[in-house]
């Protein structure tokens, strides 16, 4: 029938037509995906070229890089006056098998750098310049990491955060990164855990050399919220104590929880925020999208200690810490009120097993 002959000349022309529309939204998806990484790629040199003239700021203490061998795992970290803690981050990552540690010191005044010079496994930078403006010592750490990490397992944390992984307790961070390797794995990721006491901050006062988790023992197992960023394809975890005490009227501006600690370095890459994110953005992809589940650590954070309660008034004075510092002088305030963390929804830390089953560490196929 002719009505019918028409009929489908129709439907073939509105086919055409859709199909000329999907190819233009292809188009532009993919014009949108070639500017993205054009754009991240840029990023990345402009953060390169910044630690480039940021090393100037650092000065040699004691340089024992000479001894790092080819394979030995490396840990990198910026740190102030944190005498008390130094003892066990040292021995801790010593026993999971950092070889060799790369530390700049800030402007410490506390027998840090002392301290450190002497330790015949670490290679020592100081400065007195601002933290802030060296966006949080990662400028230094990247210069670092370019002349003497290339091509070692690196470990980027602060002095507060301590590793653990699945069987961190019978394998060795070797086993770990020879199992990432096989995988074609270059990365893994950590979610920093905020341990605290029950009762105030300053109740229980931790003696330098022992084990903070006698005395940090409890965390917040499930008020976690999570998202992936557009940009860099990372993570975003907020929740726990932090943002149950002090952000629980704006959530969004808590700290951020999820890091990517351990990296096969190349002096080519570069952290973005801290070790919350790098470039190139497929390090950021810790994380299973169909479904399933990577093999992934926790980073105990120490950060509660009693001496949380005096240094938190000395930072909110230096303004330091945070990119837009005005917003967290509650924080600090809350801070040296001396705060309870402890809640009846608290758990108390047993061991690794215990945070994989409550999901906020896995095995994934690691076993």
């Amino acid at each position: 029938m002719p009505g019918g002959g028409i009929k489908l000349d129709i439907t073939k022309n509105k086919t055409d037509s859709e199909q000329g529309q999907q190819g233009t939204g292809a188009d532009m998806d993919r014009l949108s995906q070639l500017t993205k990484v054009y754009r991240m790629r840029w990023k990345r040199r402009r953060l390169l070229y910044r630690s480039f003239r940021k090393r100037r700021q650092l000065t040699p203490v004691m340089n024992r890089t000479a001894q790092i061998g080819p394979d030995d795992i490396l840990a990198v970290s910026t740190m102030r006056n944190e005498m008390v803690r130094l003892p066990h981050f040292l021995d801790h990552h010593r026993a999971l098998g950092v070889d060799h540690f790369l530390i700049v010191e800030n402007g410490s005044d506390d027998g840090t750098s002392v301290f450190l010079a002497k330790q015949p496994d670490v290679s020592l930078w100081t400065t007195p310049a601002s933290y802030k403006l060296s966006r949080f010592g990662v400028d230094w750490l990247t210069w670092l990491q370019r002349q003497y990490a290339h091509d070692h397992w690196c470990l980027t944390v602060d002095a507060d955060e301590i590793l653990i992984y699945p069987h961190h307790d019978t394998r060795p961070l070797r086993a770990l990164t020879d199992w990432l390797e096989r995988h074609n794995r270059r990365s893994f990721g950590a979610m920093m855990l905020d341990m605290y006491p029950k009762g105030p901050l300053k109740e229980r006062e931790y003696e330098p050399g022992g084990d903070p988790f006698e005395i940090l023992n409890w965390f917040d197992g499930g008020n976690y919220m999570i998202q992936k960023k557009a940009d860099l394809e990372n993570l975003w975890i907020q929740g726990g104590p932090r943002a149950r005490k002090f952000f629980a009227d704006r959530p969004r501006r808590a700290p951020t929880m999820s890091k990517t600690p351990l990296v096969k370095w190349h002096r080519g890459y570069a952290y973005v925020s801290s070790s919350h994110s790098l470039l190139p953005r497929v390090l950021n992809h810790v994380y299973d999208d169909q479904g399933g589940e990577k093999t992934s650590g926790i980073l105990l954070h120490t950060k509660f200690l009693h001496t949380i309660v005096d240094k938190s008034a000395e930072e909110k004075h230096r303004r330091e810490h945070f990119a837009n510092s005005d917003l967290y002088d509650s924080y600090y305030d809350g801070l040296t009120d001396n705060p309870d963390l402890w809640c009846e929804g608290s758990s108390r830390l047993i061991s690794w097993r215990q945070l994989e089953a409550m999901g906020l560490m896995s095995k994934g196929n690691w076993v």
